[in-house]
């Protein structure tokens, strides 16, 4: 049995950071019921067309769902969904805009006197209150105010994550807190509302170079795909294939192997330059011509036999492609297979140990495909669904 299975979770969201959430609930078996906006749904259905047709975001973050579409603004769809959530949740996650949870009677305050043991989750950019709680947070604008931009990129121009990981950080920190409120819950019987910020939850993943630059001490420099503070530990090229190969030494154990067996110099190790991490980061660009010559006449097959023979730790510069097929996630046996509007597509198995039981991994929905059946669930007839759908509640 998965571990949340017969939990109801409604859901208001749209884009990654809720999504992302609610999705993780799915995959432990959770019913996780998406409202979206009837004709158009979540905004992330429209932010390209690179899986056959569907988004990309929402392929990843919108499986196993069912989808109700109601136009929260019309007050017949209003009382369906309050009805839904009074009748069948046990958890409400929205990132709506600020207060309009609240217009919509789905704050926690006003569910609560009701249904004590409601558990709602808000995700917003900036939390439920303080100077900046009515700002529009999107991930980059989030990246940005937190600090992580300033110290991401190179030394000329700072750079984003790939990925949209303030929207991640927050989706992350949602779902866990959810899984301890239902665990608070089941001892107490009682719900409680979980405010997720999305600049609180990047920030804390940013906490290493806060500290770094603690007591108005300088920030880590950007120093591009290399590590800021531990030296050697990033990309080098290889000059026999044009190549490159990604490389980190953490102590003075792996430096001595290091210089003996990767770099063939053994006398480097006792250099005073490089004696100890803080001096190989300050002489970073002198160490750095050092390795990229030894690594000259090389392909980059051949250091990564050396660096093995070290033990020291390496890895390929992946492309997306590379990653479809890496031989690790296949052996692992890491990819299924889920349905979805355009038909089957691949999917990563969550990560974790699945060996007592799979997650739940069922359909991409379109938009609007469970409204019907979500409906009648409620005891609404063909005559009062169509009566819907004609003032285009639904």
């Amino acid at each position: 049995m998965q571990a949340l299975q017969g939990l109801t979770v409604v859901t208001l969201e749209h884009a990654i950071a809720a999504p992302l959430a609610t999705r993780h609930l799915a995959d432990l078996g959770a019913r996780v019921i998406k409202i979206e906006r009837p004709g158009v749904g979540d905004f992330a259905r429209g932010y390209d067309t690179r899986v056959r047709g569907m988004a990309s975001h929402f392929v990843w973050a919108n499986r196993s769902k069912e989808s109700l579409t109601l136009d929260v603004k019309h007050p017949a769809a209003r009382r369906i969904l309050q009805r839904l959530v009074l009748e069948k949740a046990d958890v409400v996650v929205q990132n709506l805009a600020p207060g309009a949870s609240e217009r919509l009677g789905l704050d926690h305050a006003s569910l609560a006197r009701d249904k004590p043991s409601i558990i709602v989750c808000d995700i917003s950019g900036y939390g439920a209150d303080g100077p900046y709680r009515d700002r529009k947070a999107y991930d980059l604008l989030i990246q940005s105010e937190s600090g992580f931009l300033s110290v991401t990129g190179t030394p000329e121009e700072p750079c984003k994550a790939g990925p949209s990981i303030a929207d991640i950080s927050a989706g992350m920190y949602a779902y866990s807190s959810i899984l301890a409120a239902l665990l608070e819950r089941g001892r107490s019987g009682v719900g409680r509302r979980v405010d997720i910020s999305m600049l609180e939850s990047l920030t804390e993943w940013t906490s290493y170079p806060l500290y770094y630059a603690f007591d108005a001490a300088a920030p880590p420099p950007r120093t591009g795909a290399s590590h800021a503070t531990i030296y050697p530990y990033g990309p080098f090229p290889t000059g026999a294939d044009g190549a490159s190969v990604m490389l980190g030494l953490q102590n003075e154990r792996e430096w001595l192997s290091f210089c003996d067996k990767v770099l063939l110099q053994p006398a480097l190790a006792a250099d005073p330059r490089f004696s100890g991490n803080a001096r190989r980061v300050a002489a970073r660009e002198a160490l750095r011509q050092i390795i990229v010559e030894a690594f000259r006449e090389l392909s980059a097959p051949q250091v990564v036999e050396r660096l093995q023979q070290a033990q020291i730790a390496n890895a390929r510069v992946n492309t997306m492609q590379e990653v479809w097929d890496h031989p690790q996630l296949r052996a692992r046996r890491r990819w299924r297979q889920i349905d979805s509007p355009v038909g089957p597509l691949p999917a990563l198995l969550p990560p974790g140990s699945w060996d007592d039981g799979e997650p739940r991994m069922d359909a991409v929905p379109a938009l609007g495909e469970h409204t019907d059946s979500i409906l009648r669930e409620l005891g609404l007839d063909a005559d009062a669904i169509a009566a819907l759908r004609v003032e285009k509640a639904v």
